[in-house]
Order: structure tokens, then sequence, then C-alpha cells
């Protein structure tokens, strides 16, 4: 009877625990059987829908574009790796070819032989390399590099150098001695016996040379072709030659301190108190503010707006906080060479770098770093080919405004020239000034004084380093050619005012400006009618 009671009032509890049992499985069932969103699989359609088959359809098209899609994109991303590969290939090979010939050609003394068939090798790469045999694809018509044409007695130049003529007897000597070089090989060449004709060879001489072209790619070399008289009248005789540059050596590493190297600015002055203020405003941001390494002498001739000039100086003395001066006044006529050789001998100190340097000239002190950098005592000076500023009020005359000084400063060909035919800024040692002779202080007045002491230099043996440089202007202002001046002194100041006022185009514009006033008039009148 008990166990009968316990089983039955055991019962609803076990009927519970099934009941609870199955509703669990019933939920577990339904969770696993329930289709997943569309961020975690794409639903499959039931079996007993109507659109069974049109739903498989639309999803393995779906699946099929991703996949085409992924395969596009795949193989984009390749073909831009292989097209990357290429091109470091390309940049690799050519940089093989460039530069192991060059590393192989170092010079062994242990292996000479081995060492001289390398430096053959990449002479005759040079000519494979060159313009020589077939021409290459260029990106602009400006991209060629041009030849320049001679005869036995003239060069025909495109880059006219320092001279700025056209067409000239070689005056440099490296120049002349190449092309005799040239054309004594060229007439060996003709005259070598071929070991073909058994009759008598025609004899040439340097007389038969008719014209020759050439010119140097900076890399590789000097291509020449000489044309020399044939055998008949309407006959030539051509000559390729080919001068390869051999690869590029390391001459000297060494480190450079210019930290206390000072700079003497010496500034030859009389009257002109106006540009002086300019000069100091100059002279105070570049020299004393941003470099700081400089001293300077003013040697100013006579006493007229001496006292102004004074001023302007002791006010920048005490404005920076500057003492690095030296003012010396001269009673006489004024020479620029007389006030620049006065000024180096006053120094006293150690050996300094000189600046000769004039009242209407603007520098960076990057330009100092430069005349630093580029002078040594005993070895070199330095002689920058300045830009030369044209005048503002025609660069600018169509403008509403002239613009502010720092903003003329740009170097383009419409506000100004290359100074190349003025040897006035100079940097050099003093030590080499005093023992090179100075200045010839017989020569007065404007011009003259600079060109002699830069042939004194270049019959010396220290190397002149002439260049242009961006950080050195020479401000326009009007020049003024006196009667007292020598013939020749004279037509330099002229030529100097003529090409100091602005470009051909320029001078051009107002030369015609009624001719281009009239046209332009005319022009407006037959619009009106139209």
């Amino acid at each position: 009877m008990m166990l009968r009671r316990g089983f039955i009032l055991f019962l609803p509890r076990l009927v519970g625990l099934l009941v609870v049992a199955c509703c669990s499985m019933s939920i577990v069932y339904m969770l696993a059987c329930t289709p997943k969103g569309d961020n975690q699989q794409l639903a499959l359609p039931r079996v007993h829908s109507p659109t069974v088959k049109e739903g498989y359809e639309a999803i393995l098209q779906e699946r099929e574009e991703q996949h085409r899609n992924y395969i596009i994109s795949l193989k984009k991303q390749i073909s831009q790796l292989k097209a990357e590969l290429q091109g470091r290939t390309e940049q690799l090979k050519n940089m093989q070819n460039q530069y192991s010939d060059s590393l192989d050609i170092q010079l062994d003394h242990s292996k000479p032989e081995k060492a001289q068939a390398n430096l053959l090798a990449f002479l005759r790469s040079q000519v494979d390399k060159a313009e020589v045999h077939s021409g290459v694809k260029l990106s602009t018509e400006y991209a060629a590099v041009p030849f320049e044409s001679f005869t036995l007695q003239k060069v025909y130049q495109l880059e006219t150098g320092l001279t700025r003529h056209p067409e000239e007897k070689p005056v440099r000597k490296d120049k002349r001695d190449e092309l005799i070089e040239v054309i004594e090989l060229a007439v060996g060449s003709l005259n070598k016996p071929d070991g073909v004709s058994k009759a008598k060879p025609r004899v040439y001489t340097a007389s038969d040379f008719v014209e020759g072209i050439y010119r140097t790619e900076k890399n590789k070399g000097t291509l020449y072709e000489l044309t020399f008289k044939g055998d008949a009248k309407h006959q030539f005789k051509k000559i390729v030659l080919f001068r390869p540059f051999g690869p590029v050596m390391k001459v000297k590493n060494e480190n450079v301190n210019m930290a206390d190297t000072l700079i003497n600015v010496i500034v030859p002055l009389a009257k002109r108190a106006s540009k002086f203020r300019q000069f100091m405003q100059n002279f105070r941001e570049m020299g004393i503010q941003q470099d700081g390494r400089i001293h300077l002498t003013v040697v100013y001739f006579g006493k007229e707006q001496m006292s102004e000039v004074k001023s302007i100086l002791e006010n920048t003395s005490k404005s920076a906080n500057f003492k690095n001066f030296t003012f010396i006044q001269l009673n006489e006529e004024f020479s620029r060479g007389k006030g620049l050789d006065v000024g180096a001998r006053f120094w006293k100190g150690s050996n300094v770098v000189l600046f000769f340097c004039d009242v209407d000239i603007y520098f960076t002190a990057e330009f100092l770093n430069s005349c630093r950098l580029n002078t040594q005592p005993g070895k070199k000076v330095f002689y920058p080919v300045l830009f030369s500023q044209y005048n503002p009020s025609i660069i600018y005359g169509h403008h509403d405004s002239i613009p502010s000084l720092e903003q003329q400063l740009i170097i383009k060909k419409e506000t100004g020239f290359w100074r190349d035919f003025g040897f006035g800024m100079t940097c050099q040692y003093r030590s080499d000034f005093i023992n090179i002779g100075g200045f010839d202080l017989d020569i007065k007045g404007w011009g003259g004084e600079d060109v002699h002491l830069y042939r004194k230099y270049l019959h010396s043996n220290l190397m002149v380093i002439r260049t242009p440089v961006r950080g050195l202007f020479h401000l326009w202002h009007e020049k003024q050619c006196l009667d007292e001046l020598t013939p020749e002194q004279y037509k330099m100041c002229m030529q100097s005012k003529a090409m100091n006022e602005a470009s051909h185009g320029q001078l051009g514009m107002l030369v015609f400006k009624q001719e281009i006033e009239t046209h332009l008039h005319r022009q407006k009148l037959s619009s009106k009618k139209t």
C-alpha cells in the first residue's frame, strides 16, 4: 500500500518532467532548423514553395556573379603586380648595366689585365648607349641634344658661353685642342692603308676638311661627324668618331666646417645714401640675422651725404647689436678699384674671405655659404655670375602696381638675365688677393678694374670657379655714363646700360607700341560695325 501510494504521488511529477523535456526538445529543434539571416547565409527556398526552381537559380546566379567579380579582381591585381615586377626588373637591369661595369673597372693593381679589359668593355658599351647608331625616343622638342658645327676657322654654337658669340674662333684652349685632335685623328684614319686596293692611295690633309658637327651627351661621350672632300666633285668622305666618357670616379670625400669662417663684405661708396639704406636692410636680414658670421667694410669717397650714410650704419648697429663694421673715408675722386683695395688691406685680423660687393646688390644667406664653399686659400677663388634685374617699370608696366622687391627677385627670362660679362662681385681669401697684387690703382671711374683682377687670377695657378648662382642679384638702377670715361670704358658702360633695361621681346613691344595700338584700334572699330 505504501509503495502504491508513493508511486501515485510521484506520477504527476514524472509527467511534468516529461512535458518539460518534450517542450525543451521542441524549442531546440525549432532553433536548429530555422534558416539564418542574410548576413550569415542565404535562405534556401522551402521544399513546398511554388518558386523553388526560380529561387535556386537566382541563388546560383548570384553566387556565380560574386565568384566572377572576385576572379576579375584577382586577375587585375596579378596584372598590376606583374607590371610592377617587370618595371622593377628593368630598373634593376639598367642599374646593373650602368654601375656594374663601373664597379668592376676600379683599378686593381694586382690584376692590371682584368682592369684594362673591364675598362675597354665599359668604353665600348658607352658607344652602344649613346645616340650614335640609331635615335632614341624623346618626350619633347627641347629634349634633343643639339649639334654644333665647325670648320677649320670657326665654331658655330648654340650655347654661346661666356663670350656670347654665336660664331667664333675657339678661344677656350680645351675646345681648340679638342677639335684639332679630332681633325688630325680623322686625317690619319683616312690615310691608313685598307689592305685591299693596290692603287696608290690618295693622301688626305686638313685642307680637305669641309665641315664637322659634334655634340656631347653628358654621361656618355662626344660624337663627331666629319666631312672631307672625296675623289670627285660631288663625292665626300665621312668619318664618325666617338670619345666615350669613362665611369664616374670618386676623387675626394671630406667634411667641410664653415662655422668659424668670417666674410668681410667690402662696399665702395660715394653719395647714393638711399641705395645704401636699401642695401643695409638686406645686409641686416641676410648677413646679421640669418648668417651671423660677417663683417662690413664701407669705403666712402668724399663728404657729400657722408653723415647720412654713417647715420644709417650706426642705427643698424644699435638696433641689431652689430659691432662688426668698419667705416673708411677717403677725400678723393671715386674709384671702385681703389676703394676695394683699401678696404681689403685695412683688415688686420687673421686670413678672411673677402666679398667685393656693390651697394645695388642683393644677396641671400645661401649665397654667403656658396662664397665660403667655393673659396680656398692658395687654391680657389670664386667668381659668381649674378642675375641682373630688368627695369621694373617696363617689366610690370601693365600691372596695377610694381611688386615688392622680394617678389621681383625671380629668375626668369622676362625679369632679368645672367650677367656673364661682369666680374665685379667676387669672393677670395685676403691672402690670395694680396699675393696676386690687388687692383690696378691707375684705373679711375667705372669699369675695367674688375676685369684686370680677373685676368690676374686666370694667369695664376689658382682655380677660378665661375658659375651662375641663384642667391645674388643686381638691382636695376638707371645707369649714367659720364663724359670723363675713356672711349673703351664709355662703350662698356653703354653696352651694360642697353642690356639692363629689358629683354628683346619687351623692348620690341616698346618700339612697335604705336603699331600695336593702331592694330587694336582697327580691330575695335571693326567689331563695332559687326
